[in-house]
């Protein structure tokens, strides 16, 4: 394993296949050890048990390092960039910053997992030109092939045993289109359509009184009450006057969606973190910020956001 910087490129962003603990253990301690020593900021965001490898490689070093449960704090890889890694880095402002990020491990859903390759390929855009590593750990014998074929091409550098190799498959616009899924509704969704800003309040009540009869608690409604007050909200301001909300429940959660007729041209939209003092622009990163998991579809037959509570 190597320490994965090797050039002076400002925003690096390479994979790290690893099988076993110890090869986790070697891909992960240096590169932490490394930035230490070179006094920049570390940050680590891996699943419980990887914290707890490295935080035992690191020894008395652990405590100069930031921790961060993913399977907490990244259950939706829609946040993973503006609550996770940007808000490591923009708070240690000037210099180098270098984060350990493991956003996909055995164990992620179906569900789940074209929103984490989306993630991963938005990360590049969302840190171009900036002074920041970020490694990302892939469990290569736990993980299917077709999760490192993706690694492979959402970073620009990947790094094994035997050392570092450019990707050749590296294209992360692409993959993250490949992903832009058509979202299908299940037969038996509750749907509300609203065409207009004095409806939004009946849309939101539609949602809430649903979502109590699936279960979710009132700290879970007062966030459904909101996530769809913003996305209904856009969709009267931005996509053409109107949409349709729907909610449903399915595995453990209770699905809701808004569609309307409009076009999301931001692939980062929802991803930026928001200074207070700036007005608009907050929607879809509280949805984010709230849901278990957002997935987005947008296209010429409009834009469907769904977001996910579990219950």
């Amino acid at each position: 394993m190597t320490d994965a910087v090797t050039t002076r490129e400002a925003f690096l962003h390479p994979a790290l296949f690893y099988r076993g603990p110890q090869q986790y253990v070697a891909g992960t301690v240096p590169f932490v050890l490394a930035g230490l020593a070179a006094g920049e900021p570390v940050g680590v965001a891996a699943p419980p048990d990887r914290l707890a490898l490295i935080r035992d490689g690191l020894g008395p070093h652990a405590d100069e390092v930031c921790f961060v449960d993913m399977t907490r704090a990244g259950r939706n890889p829609g946040w993973i960039i503006p609550g996770v890694l940007r808000r490591f880095a923009d708070a240690h402002g000037e210099g180098r910053v270098r984060i350990i990020g493991e956003p996909i491990w055995p164990g992620r859903t179906t569900v789940e997992y074209p929103a984490c390759v989306q993630h991963e390929a938005l990360i590049n855009a969302a840190f171009t030109g900036r002074e920041v590593t970020i490694l990302c750990p892939y469990d290569a014998a736990g993980l299917d092939s077709g999760v490192l074929d993706d690694a492979w091409a959402t970073h620009p550098v990947v790094i094994d045993e035997y050392g570092e190799t450019p990707s050749p498959a590296y294209s992360p616009e692409a993959v993250a289109a490949r992903y832009n899924e058509p979202l299908t509704v299940p037969p038996g969704a509750a749907e509300f359509a609203f065409d207009s800003s004095g409806q939004l309040s009946r849309a939101r009540e539609f949602a809430v009184r649903h979502g109590a009869r699936m279960g979710l608690s009132v700290p879970q409604l007062e966030d459904l009450a909101l996530a769809v007050a913003e996305l209904t909200t856009n969709s009267v301001l931005h996509g053409a006057g109107g949409g349709t909300l729907r909610i449903w429940a399915e595995g453990g959660h209770v699905v809701c969606e808004v569609h309307d007729a409009g076009r999301l041209i931001d692939p980062l939209a929802g991803r930026r973190p928001q200074a207070p003092s700036r007005p608009g622009g907050r929607g879809l990163l509280l949805v984010n910020h709230v849901a278990d998991l957002v997935r987005v579809h947008t296209g010429d037959p409009g834009t469907t956001i769904r977001f996910y509570l579990a219950v």
